[in-house]
């Protein structure tokens, strides 16, 4: 099986962290549909034919496009790729976009998950970051949706955020738990360069969190959110038993998939390609039949360094048998090697076939996946 992911790069203000390609100009709306659709049918070989398990609409804000959107797409996979068995079909969606009447039209089309960008129950916070939303208009459309017959509900949650205190973060825990999703993304806040909150940072209007914050928020994150039956199966996600992101996942367990839309990446074993981030740009390319692409050919070193990195942020962790079976005894042994000083420490085990991260070893990840990275010697600069 294999997945689709659109980028829908439509918002209607910018969230002042966000560093992924967005635009507001939702004139082009209608005209982007169409090109989406356009690169679909272009591109429909690229699977080759493989089944479609999971198709995902993130963004940018894909809440911000319409019911005959919606049907234009869905026609659109339904003819160019076997569709019939996907199991799971997620948008991403504001909470302010989710009305009584946006939920019922979702509701008719074969969405069966909605991740829900949330980020905080803290209103302060959430204008300092621009979100459009407040806690409780929050909470009233998770509760719509869930009454709209949505099973599988995701939300999102920030911490380190500026000014945030332990007692802040607990709170939005409690309340984020309250609600019962079926799964919760976590992220710790990045100051990305170029983005609003960076330059705020670099203006001293805003301070980062100390190191002792940002641990001990993480901690708690796991603490709480497994003591309430929450399965922690990849470093920022967490689910209820058998419901975590099958389309993020992919990522993560080397399967195949298309990116449509500007700046959306594609991955097929072999190489990766990703749309040029510029709505003008992709559209005229797609409409002139020559999209603008840029594409990376994965030499072995960089096909195992990508399967180190995936595979150890996830509770499944890197199948020993399999990495030896896709890349070599040396490979497999070379990875043994330098995983030995954390397997040592307690912070790598070996547990059915699978070297994985221990509890201890989720602090530091970073550094220990780095540790077992191959350098490229042939593409060093000398």
């Amino acid at each position: 099986m294999a997945g689709i992911y659109f980028h829908i790069p439509f918002c209607k203000t910018r969230c002042i962290y966000c560093d992924f390609y967005s635009t507001t100009n939702g004139e082009l709306k209608e005209r982007f549909a169409h090109a989406l659709c356009k690169e679909l049918e272009m591109r429909r070989d690229y699977l080759q034919g493989e089944p479609v398990g999971t198709i995902y609409f993130g963004g940018g804000t894909p809440s911000q496009l319409n019911l005959t959107d919606f049907k234009r797409i869905f026609d659109t996979i339904g003819h160019a790729f076997d569709i019939e068995d996907a199991y799971e079909i997620t948008l991403e969606a504001n909470p302010d976009d989710l009305t009584p009447e946006y939920v019922q039209m979702l509701a008719t089309l074969p969405f069966n998950r909605i991740s829900m960008g949330i980020q905080t129950f803290d209103d302060r916070i959430l204008k300092l970051l621009k979100r459009r939303h407040t806690a409780e208009q929050a909470i009233a459309a998770f509760e719509r949706c869930r009454q709209a017959g949505f099973k599988n509900i995701s939300i999102d949650l920030m911490y380190g955020l500026p000014g945030e205190t332990a007692e802040q973060w607990e709170q939005d825990l409690t309340q984020a738990i309250s609600l019962n999703p079926e799964h919760v993304s976590a992220y710790h806040l990045i100051y990305e360069e170029g983005t609003p909150i960076h330059r705020m940072l670099q203006q001293h209007r805003v301070s980062e969190v100390d190191e002792e914050s940002s641990v001990g928020f993480f901690s708690r994150l796991i603490e709480r959110l497994t003591a309430a039956g929450y399965e922690h199966y990849e470093i920022s996600n967490f689910c209820r038993p058998g419901l975590h992101s099958r389309h993020n996942s992919s990522y993560w367990t080397d399967i195949p998939y298309l990116g449509c839309g500007p700046s959306a990446h594609s991955y097929n074993h072999k190489e990766r390609e990703w749309n040029v981030s510029s709505l003008d740009e992709y559209l005229h390319g797609i409409e002139s039949g020559e999209r603008i692409f840029d594409s990376e050919a994965l030499d072995i070193t960089k096909r195992y360094n990508e399967r180190i990195i995936t595979g150890l942020r996830t509770r499944w962790g890197i199948s020993l048998p399999k990495l030896k079976e896709d890349f070599g005894k040396e490979w497999q042994e070379y990875c043994l090697e330098m995983a030995s000083p954390s397997l040592k420490t307690g912070k790598l085990v070996i547990e059915d076939g699978s070297l994985r991260l221990a509890r201890e070893g989720i602090f530091i990840s970073d550094s220990i996946m780095s540790d077992l990275l191959k350098v490229d010697t042939e593409n060093e600069q000398g």
